[in-house]
């Protein structure tokens, strides 16, 4: 409980207001990685003791989470690349994808009783996120933003709230809008209803266009199948049509109000003009032709990278994860990475009851519109407690008989 709590509460920004410069490039190097990882890592080595014996709690592991095993040894791979080619961003493969493999291991020990206690605090901390939204839009105070270094983006008035990048936060919160939307998790219809609108409007402060596109486009589609399916049986309840009677237009009033009062004014505004960020998703495609087709294999110098970015125009980063581990790392370690993640999210999926295809469709779609996994982030690990809490996964003991 404790380690999913920093992972899903604890930002970059919130580590620098504590003396951390996590996100910086000043500082020690203990400090780039996330105290969460740290406890992921003790916490499973205490499990390997608790055992009394190492080597059957690693095959009971690769027997269990097989893919999460792979993910492990994949992250540690390429931390080894980045240490023997003398580049930085090792604390990137720990945070991004060794945690969230860790995390999926240690998810093995929990029983119906800790899970529903991790779902409540999923809620928790997804409510205080969305109304620390609210209020950094309404003030104009962000609390805990991304810092470089202790220097904030004074252009980026988007709030930052819990999960410091905001678009991040509006992938974490769009994939639990459509985990609610879909049925996950026990929360009883009137409080999902209420949580559900509170996120939507959280979800415009933090700017995410993809990620508020997304969310519209499937919640609207699952909703209109519910429709056109209860209309097919003939089981239309009275009650629910009263209720969608009368919230339709309060619902379309209180957009107007907001409309009118300037809430989506920042919004429409990056659709509008994006500030460069869709000629960066053209131009990273520069790149290649510029670096020699061995060292788009093995790995180009991460030094000659970052000048070809600045070079044209890419300070803000690439903007998709595969192309940027490819740039970094090689084509061989994107290639390892890319089967690792996709066997794990399968694994993931396969360990959860029904229902999650549509927050598992909107993170795959979402994570490949900025830098997301191809940087340093916890994102990865968020989405698995989210998506595990949610869609409580059978015991292992069930999932053993019926095989």
């Amino acid at each position: 409980m404790v380690a999913s709590l920093l992972i899903l509460a604890v930002s970059g920004g919130m580590l620098w207001a504590v003396g951390l410069n996590y996100d910086g490039l000043t500082g020690g190097q203990a400090q780039k990685v996330h105290p969460a990882s740290y406890l992921c890592v003790l916490l499973v080595l205490w499990q390997m003791l608790r055992r009394g014996n190492p080597v059957a709690n690693l095959v009971s592991a690769a027997e269990h989470r097989p893919a999460s095993c792979l993910l492990a040894a994949a992250s540690i791979a390429m931390a080894a690349q980045i240490i023997l080619r003398g580049a930085s961003g090792t604390a990137g493969a720990i945070d991004t994808f060794l945690q969230a493999a860790l995390v999926m291991i240690l998810l093995l020990e929990s029983d119906a009783r800790s899970l529903r206690r991790l779902e409540t605090l999923v809620h928790a901390v997804m409510a205080a996120n969305a109304v620390l939204g609210i209020v950094e839009f309404a003030t104009g105070q962000r609390f805990f933003p991304f810092r470089l270094d202790g220097a904030t983006f004074e252009t980026d008035t988007r709030s930052a709230a819990l999960q410091g990048h905001p678009l991040g936060n509006a992938t974490l919160t769009a994939c639990y809008v459509l985990a609610l939307i879909a049925g996950g998790g026990s929360l009883k219809p009137l409080t999902r209803l209420v949580m559900i609108a509170v996120q939507l409007v959280a979800l415009v402060t933090f700017g995410g266009r993809s990620a508020i596109v997304v969310t519209l486009v499937l919640g609207g589609a699952f909703g209109l199948a519910q429709l056109l399916r209860a209309i097919a049986r003939g089981r239309i309840p009275l009650l629910a049509a009263a209720g969608a009677a009368c919230a339709l237009p309060l619902v379309a009033t209180t957009v107007a109000g907001l409309a009118y009062g300037g809430f989506f004014d920042a919004l429409l505004g990056r659709f509008a003009s994006d500030g460069g960020s869709a000629n960066a998703r053209v131009a990273m495609f520069d790149l290649f032709s510029r670096l020699p087709l061995r060292d788009l294999i093995l790995g180009p110098d991460p030094s000659l990278v970052d000048s070809l970015r600045r070079i044209t125009g890419l300070e803000w980063g690439i903007e998709n994860p595969i192309i940027r581990v490819v740039l970094y790392q090689g084509a061989l370690m994107a290639l390892l990475l890319t089967t690792a993640v996709t066997l794990f999210l399968v694994e993931v999926g396969r360990r959860c009851r029904a229902g999650i295809a549509m927050p598992m469709i909107a993170f795959v779609v979402l994570i490949n519109t900025f830098e997301s996994l191809g940087g340093k982030t916890t994102l990865l690990a968020k989405f698995v407690i989210v998506l595990v809490a949610l869609y409580r996964p059978f015991p292992e003991t069930r999932i053993a008989r019926a095989s």
